[in-house]
């Protein structure tokens, strides 16, 4: 028998049976729209860690001078403790990094708290207070979309004046123009001189609720003692220069802290590396789960198929017995039988193909994750679902080859 006709018979056996076919090639559906799914869940996570987690916690070539990590996932009591105990980073250590470094940076100081924030009668609370030098736009890529960022001279000389989040100025602004009106923080009034460009959020948490203020406003009260700094941002023009940098600055917080070659950092210099790092860890645990459910999805379907290919051969005994007292060879037997499995897998990859990359739009639709489809997961399903349906259909269609063709006509 041809290929061709054998596969044109299991066309026609999947339309005439309908429902029967339906459930055979579930299982293979299950399983490829659960390959590619996970593939393309994968992949938008990764992008999202590396390209918008790291970069917007972090920012890109730069790493962060701090008294502890600002990830910390899963971290003893006794860790967390010492790490409490270590001296609080002062505006003389980042003076100090600043004027010591020889690689070619661009550097700001950083301080927040969650206060409230008021004009008139409306009021903004829990709104992230960041006091910091002039730079910090640039580092953090915080792009303005009205009126202008602080300068130097006004950090330089603390002039209450503030930048606001997109979230705030709609909050407290409504439809009037923010520019040069002033909303209070602290009780002290402060002269709105710029709105940042909407954020979005970043793991389900929005990144528009915040006002920036100058390192030296009257606000540094706010959020840390005299004289203290939460993060000191050092960013080098590429990886190389920043791990330059790195190493410099270690050195000249080791000889500020008198601290012996013996003795371990009681600093941390922290970039987006440690949360990739995270993520990496927890990528190989999913990459390790997620294919074992697709298989078990396939072996289910392939089982699936087998049962409905046993049944196909008993149900079509006499006209397996009729094919052969015509002519028909073992072989064709077995390649119609196999052509019928195969067909009914990969027909359920094809379906599961298509629901996966649905799957893929959705999920690009309604969440922050840039998922996408990796054309390598494609080629896994189609050969997969093929596989599948060859294997289950070995066992049933080498029973149907093998049957007496005078036994098989008997057969009621």
């Amino acid at each position: 028998m041809p290929l061709f006709e054998a596969l044109r018979l299991a066309l026609h056996t999947l339309r005439t049976q309908k429902l029967k076919s339906g459930f055979s090639l579930l299982g293979v559906f299950v399983g490829v729209t659960s390959l590619i799914g996970s593939c393309s869940i994968a992949n938008g996570v990764n992008r999202y860690m590396t390209e918008k987690f790291a970069q917007t916690i972090f920012g890109v070539n730069t790493f962060q001078l701090r008294q502890r990590p600002v990830f910390t996932p899963n971290v003893p009591d006794s860790v967390w403790r010492s790490w409490r105990r270590r001296p609080r980073i002062r505006f003389s250590d980042a003076k100090a990094i600043t004027e010591a470094l020889t690689v070619p940076v661009i550097t700001a100081w950083q301080s927040s708290d969650n206060v409230s924030v008021t004009f008139g009668n409306k009021e903004a609370r829990d709104i992230e207070l960041t006091a910091a030098s002039e730079r910090y736009f640039e580092i953090r890529n915080l792009r303005i979309a009205t009126g202008r960022p602080f300068t130097s001279q006004e950090n330089r000389s603390g002039v209450p004046v503030a930048v606001l989040g997109d979230a705030v100025a709609k909050r407290l602004f409504v439809d009037r123009p923010p520019l040069a009106h002033s909303v209070r923080i602290g009780g002290i009034p402060y002269r709105v001189v710029g709105v940042v460009e909407h954020q979005g959020s970043l793991m389900g948490f929005p990144l528009d609720r915040f006002v920036v203020v100058p390192a030296l406003s009257p606000a540094q009260n706010l959020v840390n003692p005299p004289g203290i700094l939460d993060a000191f941002f050092v960013k080098a023009g590429s990886e190389v220069e920043m791990h330059d940098a790195m190493e410099q600055a270690e050195g000249i917080m080791r000889s500020r802290r008198h601290l012996r070659p013996q003795q371990d950092n009681n600093f941390v210099l922290d970039t987006s590396e440690g949360v990739q790092r995270f993520w990496a860890g927890i990528n190989r645990i999913l990459m390790t789960v997620m294919p074992g459910v697709v298989i078990v999805s396939l072996v289910i379907g392939g089982i699936v198929i087998m049962n409905i290919m046993l049944m196909a051969v008993a149900e079509r005994t006499r006209e397996i017995g009729l094919r052969k007292s015509l002519g028909a060879r073992r072989r064709d037997i077995l390649r119609q039988f196999l052509a019928e499995s195969t067909t009914i897998a990969t027909v359920g990859a094809t379906f599961g193909i298509i629901a996966g990359i649905g799957l893929t739009i959705l999920i690009n639709a309604v969440s922050p994750l840039p998922a996408s489809v990796s054309p390598s997961s494609v080629v896994v399903a189609v050969i997969m679902g093929t596989g599948v349906g060859v294997l289950a259909g070995v066992y049933p269609a080498t029973r149907a080859a093998r049957l007496d063709p005078i036994t098989a006509l008997r057969q009621e």
